[in-house]
């Protein structure tokens, strides 16, 4: 591992002691109404880093936390984090990553380099997509799902950084967004997922 990434990596660690600490960068929105979606999350798809379209109908059954990712970002040690809660909990849980480059430039590479990039540096076995965006007007029909009230019911929120969590319940409705500096090991999650 580079000067860089180790620079990255230590940065990490102190900027999540400071979050947990202070509340300061951590946001939790939750679905307390138990709003159900007005589109199935079900009927989305998307394609993955090696071409394959995948239907989300073959995540029915499972919690399924869905992450956008970047391999140049001070949040980047998070896949590790990502890959441990995948091992812990994929009897009842499904992992996403979709990487994208709408922060800065933090994910300017291809597909490819992507996927090998993750599995050398960090083990990644979970499911991987294709590069897109995110935010804004034209994004991926899956984030458009997820940032959307009018489809998946109650929420608006995009994400605001990389590495932001949507968590679906096994029923696909959308029950929680978790913010960048909320760890993928967090209480948070880890009660969320074994509820």
């Amino acid at each position: 591992m580079g000067l860089i990434k180790k620079l990255i990596t230590r940065l990490y660690d102190v900027r999540m002691s400071l979050s947990k600490g202070t509340g300061v960068g951590i946001t939790i929105l939750s679905n307390k109404d138990n709003i159900k979606p007005k589109e199935s999350f079900y009927n989305l798809s998307a394609t993955a880093n090696d071409g394959e379209l995948i239907d989300f109908a073959r995540y029915s059954g499972k919690k399924v936390l869905l992450v956008n990712v970047a391999s140049e970002c001070g949040y980047t040690p998070q896949y590790k984090e990502l890959e441990k809660l995948h091992q812990l909990y994929k009897s009842n849980l499904v992992v996403l990553g979709f990487p994208a480059n709408d922060f800065g430039g933090q994910e300017p590479d291809s597909d490819k380099n992507i996927a090998s990039f993750c599995e050398r540096n960090f083990g990644i076995t979970f499911q991987l997509f294709s590069k897109g965006i995110v935010t804004g007007k034209i994004k991926q029909p899956v984030y458009e799902w997820l940032a959307n009230p009018s489809k998946n019911g109650w929420n608006s929120q995009e994400p605001t950084w990389n590495f932001c969590k949507y968590l679906v319940d096994e029923e696909g409705n959308l029950l929680q967004f978790f913010s960048s500096s909320v760890s993928p090991l967090s209480n948070n999650i880890v009660k969320a997922i074994s509820a």
